[in-house]
Formats: C-alpha cells, sequence, structure tokens
C-alpha cells in the first residue's frame, strides 16, 4: 500500500512555531452523495493549468496534521484515534514483527563483529555463539540449500560451518550492526538471512519486538518533538497497521517493508527519545474491528475532509483539526502547462480542454475528483484523480484547475 507521510526534517520547524486556537468540536458529518456535475476548461494554444487543492496523501484513516491540530486543542491520544477510526475497539497488539531490509537484498548477511554475537540455525533451532578470531565482519551466505557462516579481518572471507537451511544473527546486547554497500545501520532483534533461493540471492529480513520496531518507526512517520498526544496516536495507528500487515504477511518470510510502500521503519538508528516516550505511552494498545487489528491507514493531511476508505471505520468526515497547524498542505497551489499533459499521452495531439465529471460530494468544490479527462484534438482520455495525482506530482487527488493563456514570445529573426 502506497502511503504519502509527513518528512520530519521539512516539518520540524512547523511544530516548533504552531499556534493553539479555539477548540472546535469532532464533527459527526457523513459522507455526502458523489456529485456528477461536469466541470469544462477549455485550453487553446499554449496555456498555464494552476491547480488548487487541498490535503497531503490519500485521506483514509487519520491525518498527522490533524492528529496535532486536536493535541493542541487539548484531545488525548485515544480520543484522537477514537476520532479517526470510529468504530473500532481498544485491545492489545504483543508479539513480535519481520521486516524486509530492502536496501539489502543479496546474497549474504553482513554484520559488524562484537561480544556476544550468535548465530542460529533455523531449520535445526541450534544456536552457536561465535569465536572471536580477532574478526571485523561476521556473514551468513546463501549457498542453495545450506547457509555459511563466514569471518573476516578485512581481506578474504574464511568459512567458519555449513549447515542445511536458513538462518539469523542476533546479540546478547539485542543490537546488531547491519553493513550494507550504502553504510552501517543498527537493529533490534535478529537479523535474518532467509526466503526466495532463486539465482543464489535470499533477502535481510529484520524480526523484533513489535514495541521496540515502533521506536524506529513513529520518529520516521511524524516529528518526534510534536504535541506528545499527537505521537502516541501515531504510535498507535503504526502499532495497529503492522498488526494488520502481520496478518495479512507481504511473504511468507516477512510481514511488511521498510518503506513508503509499507511504514517507513529505519531501525535504532532513528530512534528519539521523545517518540519512545510516547510509543511507551500507549504500550501495547492497539485498535481492533470484529476481534482483528484494524486496517489504521493514515497519511499527512486529509485538507479537511477525509476520505472513505475500504473499510468501515475508514469513513469520509469533517475533520476541523487538518487546518489547525497544517498551513503547507491544508491548501495548496500548483502550476504545470499544457505540454507536461501532451507528454502524457503523446500519441493524443493537442490538448484542447479538461473536464471533471465526478467528485466524492465532499467539501471544496464538490471534493476529490473520481472521474475526469483530458480532451485532445485526437480524442479524449478519461482518468480519475488519484492517477492525475501520481502522472503530475500533486500532493491529493482533492484540486481544482483553472487555466490562464501563455503570452507568445517575440518572433524569431
Amino acid at each position: 500500500m502506497t502511503r504519502t507521510r509527513l518528512r520530519p526534517r521539512l516539518l520540524a520547524a512547523l511544530a516548533a512555531s504552531a499556534l493553539l486556537l479555539p477548540v472546535l468540536p469532532a464533527s459527526g458529518a457523513s459522507a455526502a452523495e458523489p456529485r456528477r456535475k461536469v466541470e469544462v476548461w477549455s485550453t487553446p494554444g499554449s496555456t498555464a493549468i494552476t491547480l488548487t487543492g487541498h490535503g497531503f496523501g490519500h485521506g483514509h484513516g487519520m491525518s498527522q496534521y490533524g492528529a496535532l491540530g486536536a493535541a493542541q486543542q487539548g484531545l488525548g491520544w485515544q480520543q484522537i484515534n477514537e476520532f479517526y477510526y470510529p468504530g473500532t475497539t481498544w485491545g492489545e497488539v504483543r508479539g513480535t514483527i519481520r521486516v524486509l531490509i530492502t536496501s539489502d537484498t543479496g546474497r549474504d548477511v553482513q554484520v559488524a563483529a562484537e561480544r556476544g554475537l550468535k548465530v542460529t540455525s533455523l531449520s535445526r533451532t541450534r544456536t552457536w555463539r561465535v569465536p572471536s578470531f580477532a574478526a571485523k565482519k561476521w556473514r551468513l551466505v546463501a549457498q542453495g540449500e545450506r547457509t555459511a557462516v563466514q569471518w573476516t579481518k578485512g581481506g578474504r572471507w574464511r568459512t567458519w560451518r555449513t549447515f542445511r537451511g536458513e538462518a539469523e544473527f542476533t546479540a546478547s546486547d539485542g543490537l546488531l550492526t547491519l553493513v550494507t554497500p550504502r553504510g552501517r545501520h543498527d537493529y533490534r532483534g535478529a537479523l535474518q538471512s532467509v526466503g526466495p533461493r532463486q539465482g543464489g540471492k535470499r533477502q535481510t529480513v529484520n524480526k523484533l519486538g513489535m514495541e521496540a520496531y515502533l521506536r524506529g518507526v513513529v520518529p520516521q512517520e511524524v516529528p518526534a518533538l510534536w504535541t506528545p498526544a499527537a505521537v502516541s496516536a501515531q504510535s498507535v495507528a503504526a502499532r495497529t497497521y503492522a498488526a494488520y500487515e502481520r496478518s495479512h504477511p507481504a511473504a511468507a518470510h516477512y510481514d511488511l517493508c521498510d518503506t513508503t510502500q509499507c511504514q517507513v521503519y529505519g531501525g535504532a538508528d532513528v530512534e528519539h527519545p521523545a517518540a519512545t516516550d510516547a510509543i511507551r505511552a500507549t504500550a501495547r494498545q492497539g485498535l481492533f474491528f470484529d476481534g482483528r487489528p484494524a486496517f489504521t491507514q493514515f497519511s499527512a493531511s486529509n485538507g479537511g475532509w477525509s476520505s472513505a476508505g475500504s473499510m468501515p471505520y475508514l469513513v469520509a468526515q469533517q475533520d476541523p483539526y487538518d487546518g489547525l497547524v497544517n498551513p503547507t498542505y491544508s491548501t495548496w497551489t500548483t502550476t504545470i502547462d499544457d505540454t507536461q499533459v501532451e507528454k502524457q499521452w503523446p500519441d493524443m495531439g493537442d490538448l484542447t480542454g479538461i473536464e471533471v465529471i465526478a467528485r466524492d460530494g465532499n467539501g471544496d468544490w464538490g471534493g476529490r475528483v473520481t472521474e475526469m479527462a483530458f480532451v485532445f484534438a485526437n480524442g479524449r482520455i478519461t482518468t480519475d484523480g488519484d492517477a492525475v495525482r501520481s502522472a503530475f506530482g500533486l500532493y491529493s487527488d482533492w484540486f481544482t484547475f483553472s487555466v490562464t493563456p501563455r503570452q507568445k514570445g517575440p518572433a524569431r529573426q
């Protein structure tokens, strides 16, 4: 699942300067009926196409900026989660999670040598403490159906032992340093060499406790120094989302990935004490629906009105909190030109018009674009707001257009 989230470094200044505004009541407004009323813009000749919109991301579930606005109005993390996921119930989330480390897919898993380093055969469930050998690094190397455990002082690799099946590294202090071509990164729990064996490759998977996992997720999703209730609300959403993915694993050997396709996870390197405190304040708390972990989607901003998702608790409702401390994404404007549209469909000729055919019925202009068309000299292309958002790098699928003819330059001599 693709998701758009906040970038902590980009938003830290906003968090520091946000102002308290009067408390607004949480809205119980239900979604309006979808609206079908064709809006038409003519694009004769060379034109500048200005898009004005609301929100950043798909708008399902929790707005991260909305959570901040609500927290600054005095709402607690429980109230924030209940507002954004109505109809869910509270329960406990425990156990471990398996995370694919996407930057380290190859034939080996390398870790820095340290005291108390251990290797476990996953098929034999047998563990050995590795000897020192004055080694600098150890690695697990896939050799067909077997795994070789090797070490190096900095030159060639030497084999210590081999065994059938897959394997993992752990350490006595619970912290490992993964060595990759891009650098070194610390991870809690175990680092496994598991999964597909095609071409002699396996994948690196970090298996660790759920609460330790969150310490590497929450500071990647929102600034750790935001109002604590907002960071705690994010902790609940992230914990519940991970539990949902664990019950619908991406593959037999891992539950979810470490990128924006799942949740951004940076391991121990990105941990922040303020975020850790916010996670501990919500320890093991998750949201459930029909007795199972809920699909707690979230995005940076819903623009003031959340969009309906694939679950009953992902409702379309007015959000009085999203715009309180959200000057960047509450309302945004960007400009493209007709040639950028024509490049998307190069066989269609000149762009002659734009039509918005249907919206979801919620908020300004009738809400998010659910059906639209670009009209060209050679025909028309029917699409939707989400596809347009992706094609032109827009913040969301909630937008409207204005068109301005461009001035022609002086004739060439």
